[in-house]
């Protein structure tokens, strides 16, 4: 099933941009390349300084054969820029394609393609797989001749890497949007998900459909830095993580860094708001000596 330009759409794709204007080129140029055009291209710019405005609006002029939008935004991080995306998406389904990756070749008919089969079994939506720009996967595959998972049972049966999420938008609507804390600009993209995968399943498209760069001001590669400016972002992060554990082993990690975290920003009722006090209580010590390696961590990078 190949649809065309002129079918009303059923799929977003969103992109946050923040100062990307020198990468967001090769985002667009991978879409311009799709052999389907049924779909809508959302910018969401998190507060640019750079030319991304300009370079949104010279890409708008043009015969692209599909629709493109740009929202605006003050600077929040990544998690606000989804909050606006999936407050803005009205079609079927959306995904996520970051301001310095591409849309691998002949992805959007493999989604609609995909969708088309798995449609009225219940999906939350599509799983499907990132890789480099060589094209070797990111992390793991998926097991042959698996259907359907949720992102969460995937790696906790050992998969691995970074994968391409498909989501309905109501599903993804009818979850708490994303937090935000003064002063921070950071909560996990897994927060919905993880609540996701306790209602609904995900089909598998077991194909590339993304291939991603992390760049060296990215989230990625300033994941400790990351932590020390936004302790409350992740405590939360592990507070729902710790409501819902994958097993006894990762339950006492996440409390190790949920009392990190929680030292970091100050909270000393900590323990009191704790799914799990006891534990809590347990870990704090380990807490600390996370807190000191975290910071000799950073000290090092600078």
């Amino acid at each position: 099933m190949l649809m065309n330009k002129t079918t009303d759409p059923i799929l977003t794709i969103f992109t946050p941009a923040y100062n990307r204007a020198h990468t967001l080129p090769r985002t667009y140029e991978s879409l311009c390349r799709q052999s389907c055009k049924a779909f809508i291209w959302l910018v969401v710019d998190d507060g640019s300084t750079d030319n991304t405005a300009a370079l949104v609006r010279e890409w708008q002029s043009r015969d692209n054969g599909f629709e493109i939008q740009y929202i605006y935004k003050e600077n929040g991080g990544m998690h606000t820029a989804h909050n606006v995306a999936y407050a803005n998406i009205h079609t079927e389904l959306n995904t996520c394609i970051d301001s310095d990756d591409m849309l691998a070749g002949g992805a959007v008919e493999k989604i609609l393609n995909r969708w088309a089969e798995v449609r009225d079994r219940g999906y939350a939506g599509l799983v499907g797989l990132d890789a480099d720009f060589s094209g070797n996967v990111i992390g793991k595959g998926f097991p042959a001749n698996m259907e359907e998972t949720t992102l969460s049972g995937y790696y906790a049966a050992g998969g691995a890497g970074d994968k391409k999420l498909v989501y309905r938008t109501d599903v993804i609507n009818a979850y708490p949007e994303y937090p935000v804390f003064d002063g921070e600009k950071y909560v996990s993209l897994a927060y919905k998900y993880l609540l996701i995968d306790q209602d609904y399943k995900l089909a598998v498209l077991d194909d590339v459909l993304c291939n991603v760069e992390y760049q060296p001001d990215g989230s990625s590669n300033n994941m400790f830095r990351q932590y020390l400016k936004n302790p409350k972002g992740f405590a939360f992060w592990r507070v729902v993580k710790m409501q819902h554990p994958e097993s006894f082993k990762r339950l006492v990690m996440d409390c190790i860094h949920y009392c990190s975290s929680s030292q970091i920003s100050g909270n000393r009722n900590y323990i009191k708001e704790s799914p799990r006090k006891l534990l809590t209580v347990l870990c704090t010590p380990a807490g600390w000596a996370l807190t000191a390696f975290i910071n000799k961590k950073v000290g090092l990078l600078r």
